[in-house]
């Protein structure tokens, strides 16, 4: 009997750790739903921007209050978390703070952790206030209701409650504060529990903080908080070329070279090129490539790429934050379809186009990419943006009626504008 909370502590962590590894699974399965795409090389300058933009929050401090408030909460609740490591050891070993052996050391680090925890715990209330009291503007757009609004709600709940638990913990462990290092902050805390089981409250804290901890790894898969873990593969292969250089098919790019070419056999095909795809642009996610897939996943919903928009600001449908979370949430649906499935793929009826994101949304874009600048972890919007459009006009002859005529124009007059060829270059006689 005297191993049964180690037993029963074992069972809990392999449940726990083994939900988890499913998830990630399923997240793997529904990101290659997606088509492959060719990475380049450039791997340095891969690893550096992850490491400045996902691990520096270098493009978070862009705005100094949130930034620095999640820059507080970011890099306390990973160093804090820390200590998850002993009491992993303390549970499966039936020992109590293992590392307190390293000496005065051990007083220092988790001195640490609990000035990290009030800060963290600090920043979270204000994030809570910003949300519920101020009404930010980006937190109330349509977007934002329901299971969005709760989601962010409760993510900050797990991490008052976990901060709570672990200064709880530590405050009523009486070993602990006769050390009388390290209990920086406990200290304080501990004569609140004076006269109560101060063995029993610790235990329980101690307890429900590592459940607590296993219930936040596997609550990710389901939250926006899920750029916790995606957002250093995202920032990895984010977009290296400049954010104004558009991707082009290859194979409608061989077709203009070969139509511009005089001395070209109009019937031949150029060398190198490659067939006609299947299918011109996208209408659902599976025409999307993975990296778009993966941005799906990656968006923090943040809604800085949304009120840096200026198709948004002037009362426009679009919002950027909208296309990426409808397109995580096409990909959600798609992977119950094939959990229901056994495995296999039902056709539903439904597209992302149409069914999630409106051509009224699509075409409200400018394609000025001040989205994709503001996205703290380099989710692009655009490029999924532009690959429905791309289908709308190359599968669906859907353009509005302004975009057909500006083509019709350049097709049959060489400009823009309904101008006669020979009259193109008039505008140099004045």
């Amino acid at each position: 009997m005297a191993f049964l909370p180690n037993i029963i502590f074992g069972l809990i962590l392999v449940g726990g750790i083994g939900f988890f590894v499913r998830n990630i699974n399923k997240l793997k399965r529904n990101i290659k739903l997606g088509q492959s795409v060719k990475i380049d090389g450039a791997t340095g300058q891969r690893w550096s921007n992850m490491a400045r933009i996902a691990l520096g929050q270098s493009k978070m401090v862009t705005r100094p209050i949130s930034g620095i408030l999640h820059v507080i909460v970011y890099v306390g609740f990973i160093i804090i978390n820390i200590e998850v490591l002993e009491i992993i050891l303390d549970g499966l070993l039936g020992t109590h703070r293992i590392f307190s052996s390293i000496g005065p050391l051990y007083g220092v680090l988790i001195g640490t952790f609990e000035v990290l925890a009030v800060l963290v715990f600090l920043a979270v209330v204000v994030f809570w206030m910003r949300r519920n009291v101020v009404r930010l503007k980006r937190f109330l757009s349509p977007e934002m209701k329901g299971w969005p609004k709760q989601d962010g709600n409760l993510i900050l709940y797990f991490e008052i409650v976990l901060m709570a638990l672990f200064i709880i913990m530590n405050a009523t462990d009486a070993p602990f504060q006769a050390m009388n290092s390290g209990n920086v902050v406990s200290q304080f805390v501990a004569p609140w529990f004076d006269g109560l089981p101060l063995a029993a409250i610790e235990r329980t804290a101690w307890w429900l903080h590592i459940i607590g901890i296993l219930f936040f790894l596997n609550y990710l898969y389901y939250s926006k908080h899920l750029h916790i873990l995606l957002a250093f593969p995202n920032t990895f292969y984010g977009r290296l070329t400049p954010n104004g250089q558009l991707d082009n098919l290859e194979s409608v790019t061989n077709e203009v070279k070969l139509m511009m070419d005089p001395d070209a056999d109009p019937y031949a095909m150029p060398d190198g090129s490659t067939q006609d795809p299947e299918k011109f642009g996208a209408s659902d996610v599976f025409d999307l490539n993975r990296i778009q897939l993966l941005n799906a996943y990656t968006c923090t919903e943040c809604g800085r790429c949304t009120s840096e928009c200026p198709a948004n600001q002037t009362g426009k449908k679009l919002s950027p934050r909208k296309i990426m979370m409808d397109t995580r949430d096409r990909l959600q649906e798609v992977g119950q379809n094939i959990d229901a499935n056994k495995g296999n793929y039902v056709p539903d009826g439904k597209q992302l186009l149409w069914d999630y994101i409106s051509p009224e949304e699509l075409w409200a874009c400018t394609s000025c990419n001040a989205c994709v600048e503001a996205c703290p972890i380099s989710i692009n919007p655009l490029s999924i943006i532009l690959e429905m459009r791309r289908f709308l006009v190359m599968e669906q002859s859907a353009a509005p009626t302004e975009l057909n005529t500006m083509m019709t124009n350049i097709e049959n007059n060489g400009a823009p504008w309904p101008y006669n060829q020979m009259d193109r270059l008039n505008w140099k006689n004045d």
